[in-house]
């Protein structure tokens, strides 16, 4: 897959994400697709990813800044900063960093999140 049509499908992402575009964000996704969070168990499929997004994910709101992104054919990995509003009225602000596997027929197959936060 093209590099420039992975950083266009990354991008997306990030609006949709942000937008609450659930139903487009599922698209970028290959229906057997695999999603691993720090907290949650992984999310197979674009059911498990669906019941993320519209009830089980903490965030109300926010928005996703990207800092920097690296792109080849087989996916991304992207560093930026999320700021935003949790369900239970917190605000929140921190780093994280996303690795997009993409597979053969261009939508994601994996994506893993890491946040930037005091664990160890």
């Amino acid at each position: 897959m093209a590099r420039d049509l992975v950083t266009e499908r990354v991008r997306r992402y990030y609006e949709y994400v942000d937008a609450g575009q659930v139903d487009e964000l599922l698209g970028l996704f290959e229906p057997d697709a695999v999603y691993h969070r720090p907290g949650y168990p992984p999310m197979t499929g674009r059911a498990a990813m669906e019941a993320f997004y519209r009830g089980e994910r903490v965030i109300s709101s926010g928005a996703h800044t990207l800092s920097r992104m690296t792109v080849d054919d087989a996916g991304a990995a992207v560093h930026g900063q999320f700021a935003g509003v949790l369900k239970d009225g917190r605000e929140v602000s921190l780093r994280f960093a996303d690795f997009f596997v993409v597979g053969e027929d261009g939508l994601f197959a994996r994506r893993d999140t890491f946040f930037f936060a005091p664990m160890v």
